[in-house]
């Protein structure tokens, strides 16, 4: 304490020092009360450390707005303390103002620059937010105060890690190490993790003989003998050392014979590139390794021909022989080949055919084969069928099959796949669930069975069912939401989002993107740990997943979820007025009874839910019969999202710029990211950010259908934005880049290229037939013809594709076309039997599976939203 004024007596220093360990034993009231006694003297009511201590306690028990007051007078007071300064931080850190906290930081090292714990506490806050150059020199700071502790040392190497300056973290590594004392009488695993992150190091550097030196010299030191088999085997593998390397990996390859990675390592040593090397490889693999499955596909992958046959035929045998209900999963990578998949399907015919006239799967056969095989021979092919879009027979097999069986779970999960692929998504919830009621005990199947309601937007029943798994008593949105369970949100999100409860569907994916917030902060518990622990590896590469984590794909199916729903909402203002309580006047198909049904479900189950959140609440705020010195500090309670402030919202489109930007910096490789940008910006009317992303999506592909779509709107609306007086520098730049794009050609000819290039796809002539309408309505009949075409020689034409030309031709983007629809539906009906979008709207079985926003419905088909090649903005 520099400010004279600000020193305290004897007395009042010994009470000031039990505050600080009242602090850190978390006895709060004992802390409170030593402050008191401090502050009640008039001398010393305003000494600004004791007031920022007790600010630091009220924090601690949930009296935020108090803890900030005070800590505020308190530096006002003792503007020169660290302790205040440090104490501010440690508040602007709890708030997540990691930016304001670093500068707390700053000022309290201006007086007291050799403070430990304030040097750890901005080290911590660096490499949370990424500040690699201040992480290392407050390092420094650190390896200068305390030059005996391992720590110190660790940390300044990982520094220089991550700033990828790889020789000085091995100069700082090697220093280190030279202090090191070896117990030779146990294992010493931290000694173990430091000398394979050095020669982590030293690969990432490229130095790769002083890191098999290194391993070679510290062999004994290291406890991990499968990890130093792999870095060896790597490090030979690296330094062109194939006999070497070859040895190694058929070591590994004894201890493990189902590693893919240790074959894969092991083609690159013997330097094999044919298919028939690897083939030829795989055969010689498994003389030695004959129970290995993972050999046994290998060669199925690399086999063709009449060896492929012979391959297959045994390797489907012995499954069926064997009772393996995973078949089908183990050979789906073979569905790319046609060739592969015909010879699949010829021989389960075969199988079947034989079972039934001679009870074995093949005539050869010396003896019948066990009842089961012709149970799962049924359920094999069945899968093939369904996989190559035969539906119809697909579910007479799979039925044979139940009839066989009855109690049979995967059977029945089969037959919901089928319904689900034929585009009966309540035929398949209701199959999905009969097989949940034969095994109430497995979470798998619930699971599945929550996932199938919440396409046919059954919410009230899928929220119900998940309560079976849930912490019991408490509401089963709440535990969902504590477990992070995504999935479930992402779907009830989805549900809410067809059924028009928009608020509450940005609820849920507000949720998700909070999930992805906290895993980020849960960084904080990890920093100090892997570096006392000495898991240096595992923690380098935690912070490279951190930087990456909004990459996943349940990050991205919600921002892409979110996004298309801000759009909605600014595209039709009147939606908001929904209010959250159930769908607005566009149903899409679903008749006035099936509404009002939804909304009592909906409002029926959201009273239930906030009744018992009000039970919960009452049962926490109950009076305890601890004492206050055994209470534990209040949790801040965690901010909810209410629904009906995320539907109102001002400015729907800079919302969607939040969720959209993660996905511009994190997953620039897909498609839909810059076709969503566009889509945004173009209502933003920023010119310049909507011909970035057509240049970025026709980087990725430039055939795209969204893609030639959105070209020709950007030339459209650029040439009305020029005769509005569109800036100078600006309508210079689109000038310049925009020929690039089209290759000089005008919209039209532009069009007419694309149709003529892909006159054989469908997605493609739907983009067609939209562009044409937009450039002239009067070719409104050639539009519409190029779009409902359904000939058998076009590519794409699947359920999805055809439920979105349904939805285009509702859209109005092609004009009136009521007079086409029925005639469309009534064809795609003949091509899909059992797609409930194209039955009658009188069909109340229609009504569960269409959709509210255009799209939508096409996405819910295919029971995620993972190929998007068809959507229609």
């Amino acid at each position: 304490m520099s400010n004279n004024k600000q020193l305290l007596p004897q007395k009042e220093s010994g009470l000031f020092k039990k505050i600080v360990r009242c602090y850190e034993c978390k006895q709060y009231k004992n802390g409170l009360k030593f402050a008191k006694q401090i502050l009640s003297n008039p001398k010393y009511s305003e000494h600004g450390e004791t007031l920022s201590m007790k600010g630091l306690i009220l924090n601690c028990v949930g009296r935020k707005e108090e803890a900030f007051e005070h800590v505020r007078r308190g530096l006002r007071n003792d503007i020169q303390s660290h302790v205040c300064w440090h104490v501010y931080g440690l508040l602007q850190r709890a708030d997540k103002k990691y930016d304001e906290a670093i500068k707390c930081y700053r000022n309290a090292l201006k007086w007291d620059k050799e403070n430990i714990q304030i040097l750890r506490d901005l080290s911590l806050l660096q490499i949370q937010m990424r500040d690699m150059e201040g992480f290392r020199d407050t390092r420094y700071q650190l390896l200068k105060a305390r030059p005996a502790q391992r720590g110190s040392w660790i940390g300044y190497a990982l520094s220089y890690h991550l700033l990828k300056d790889y020789p000085m973290a091995l100069k700082v590594m090697a220093e280190y190490r030279k202090t090191q004392i070896v117990s030779q009488t146990k294992p010493d695993y931290e000694f173990n993790e430091m000398i394979l992150y050095e020669v982590r190091l030293m690969r990432e550097a490229g130095h790769f003989t002083a890191a098999l030196t290194h391993l070679e010299e510290r062999d004994q030191d290291i406890c991990d003998r499968l990890a130093l088999m792999e870095a060896k085997a790597e490090v030979y593998l690296e330094k062109n050392q194939h006999a070497t390397a070859e040895t190694m990996y058929r070591d590994l390859i004894d201890r493990n014979p189902d590693n893919s990675a240790y074959y894969e390592q092991l083609e690159k040593c013997l330097k094999i590139t044919t298919v028939e090397d690897r083939l030829d490889f795989y055969e010689k693999m498994l003389e030695q390794y004959p129970r290995s499955h993972l050999v046994k596909r290998k060669r199925l992958i690399f086999a063709s021909g009449s060896k492929f046959q012979e391959l297959a035929d045994k390797y489907l045998k012995d499954s069926l022989r064997k009772v393996v209900p995973s078949i089908f999963i183990s050979i789906k990578v073979l569905y790319s080949d046609p060739e592969k998949v015909k010879c699949i399907g010829k021989l389960c015919e075969g199988y079947l055919q034989s079972l039934e006239s001679c009870q074995r799967l093949s005539s050869t056969d010396p003896e019948p084969a066990p009842p089961t095989t012709f149970l799962w021979t049924l359920y094999l092919l069945a899968q093939h069928l369904d996989k190559t879009g035969d539906q119809v027979r697909a579910l007479e097999l799979i039925n044979r099959a139940i009839q066989h069986t009855p109690t049979e779970v995967h059977l029945y999960m089969t037959k919901a796949r089928i319904c689900k692929h034929a585009g009966d998504l309540s035929e398949a919830s209701r199959w999905m669930e009969e097989a949940r009621t034969l095994d109430t005990a497995d979470r798998f199947v619930n699971c599945k069975s929550v996932q199938y309601m919440l396409r046919t937007n059954q919410v009230e029943r899928a929220i119900e069912t998940a309560g079976l798994f849930t912490r019991e008593g408490l509401p089963p949105l709440q535990t969902m939401d504590e477990m992070q369970c995504m999935w479930f949100q992402q779907g009830l999100g989805a549900a809410y989002e067809r059924l028009g409860m928009f608020g509450d569907a940005l609820q849920k994916f507000h949720e998700i993107d909070r999930h992805f917030v906290d895993i980020i902060e849960d960084q904080f518990d990890f920093h100090t740990y892997c570096m006392r622990k000495m898991t240096l590896r595992a923690y380098v590469d935690v912070l490279t997943l951190e930087d990456t984590v909004r990459r996943h794909p349940f990050y991205f199916k919600a921002a892409v979820c979110a996004i298309k729903v801000y759009i909605y909402l600014h595209d039709n203002p009147s939606a908001k007025m929904a209010k959250s309580n159930g769908p607005t006047k566009d149903d899409g198909g679903i008749s006035a009874a099936e509404l009002k049904k939804q909304q009592r479900k909906q409002k029926k189950a959201q009273l239930k839910a906030a009744a018992q959140m009000a039970g919960e609440e009452k049962k926490e705020n109950k009076p305890s019969v601890k004492s206050d010195e055994d209470k534990k500090p209040e949790q801040e309670k965690r901010p909810k999202f209410d629904p009906q402030q995320l539907l109102m919202v001002e400015h729907s489109l800079e919302e969607a710029v939040k969720f959209l930007i993660p996905l511009q910096q994190l997953s620039k490789n897909c498609m839909e990211t810059h076709l969503l940008a566009y889509e945004v910006h173009s209502r933003r009317k920023k010119f310049l950010l909507m011909l970035q992303a057509l240049k970025r999506s026709r980087s990725l592909s430039p055939d795209h259908p969204q893609f030639h779509v959105q070209l020709v709107n950007f030339m459209i609306s650029f040439g009305v934005a020029v005769q509005q007086d569109l800036a100078g520098p600006v309508c210079q730049v689109i000038k310049e880049t925009l020929p690039q794009l089209t290759g000089s050609l005008d919209s039209k000819e532009l069009n007419e290229k694309f149709l003529e290039k892909h006159f054989d796809s469908l997605p493609h002539l739907i983009a067609g037939a939209q562009v044409m309408y937009r450039l002239n309505p009067e070719l409104k009949d050639k539009a519409v013809t190029i779009a409902t075409n359904l000939s058998d020689n076009l590519k794409g034409r699947t359920l999805k594709t055809c439920i979105g030309v349904q939805e285009l031709l509702r859209s109005g983007l092609l004009g009136d076309c009521s007079s086409v629809i029925e005639d469309y539906q009534h064809k795609c009906q003949k091509l899909f039997p059992m797609a409930t979008p194209f039955r009658p709207a009188q069909d109340p079985q229609s009504a569960s599976s269409n959709e509210h926003l255009p799209g939508s419905a096409a996405e819910n088909q295919d029971g995620c939203q993972e190929d998007h090649h068809g959507d229609i903005f």
